[in-house]
């Protein structure tokens, strides 16, 4: 594992800790020697881990849409910095350049990124762990949610099992160090047997 995808929020939240949090997060995966991936952003919870990652000596992608760097919220001291002409490509690119992906705390958009690779992982489109960072407990309703999708039976619990969520950030970042996939069928493509 060389390079983490963090998804999080474009606001610091409610909480002072939502901060420290992404802030001691980013010294992480400096210390391990990992890269960060993410939205390219320079606000919120996003501008917070760069800056943590930058001021420890580490590697940070950005990958930002063209309209969001009009709106002048792009992190303009990043170690590479990749302005796309869509959303669509900005997700493929973080997902091309990642080994693993994290949710930390956002909104609707952090929750679709996630969503998004961990479908992909599902569907059999890459082998690479997902998690989330349970800070301070926000995410406790949707992993709610969640097992109850499986109670369900709506989510089976082998693609549940792929989403890995912790409270400690060393300890999520150890899980995902030794995330073995489980093996799934691929995803075929129509015409492409």
């Amino acid at each position: 594992m060389q390079s983490i995808c963090v998804y999080c929020g474009s606001s610091n939240g409610r909480q002072k800790l939502y901060g420290n949090i992404a802030c001691e997060f980013g010294r992480r995966l400096v210390e391990r020697g990992l890269k960060l991936v993410y939205g390219g952003g320079c606000v919120g919870l996003m501008g917070v881990i760069a800056d943590a990652v930058l001021d420890a000596g580490g590697h940070v992608t950005g990958v930002i849409p063209e309209s969001l760097v009009a709106k002048e919220v792009a992190h303009l001291s990043l170690t590479e910095l990749i302005v796309t002409q869509s959303m669509h490509e900005r997700k493929t690119i973080m997902a091309e350049r990642s080994d693993a992906f994290v949710a930390m705390p956002g909104g609707i958009g952090t929750l679709e990124e996630l969503f998004e690779i961990w479908t992909w992982g599902q569907l059999g489109l890459h082998d690479k762990p997902c998690g989330m960072l349970n800070v301070a407990g926000y995410f406790d309703g949707l992993i709610a949610f969640l097992d109850h999708s499986v109670n369900e039976q709506f989510l089976k619990p082998v693609h549940r099992a792929r989403l890995i969520v912790e409270s400690d950030a060393d300890v999520l970042l150890d899980r995902l160090a030794t995330f073995v996939p489980v093996q799934t069928r691929k995803w075929i493509e129509p015409g492409k047997q």
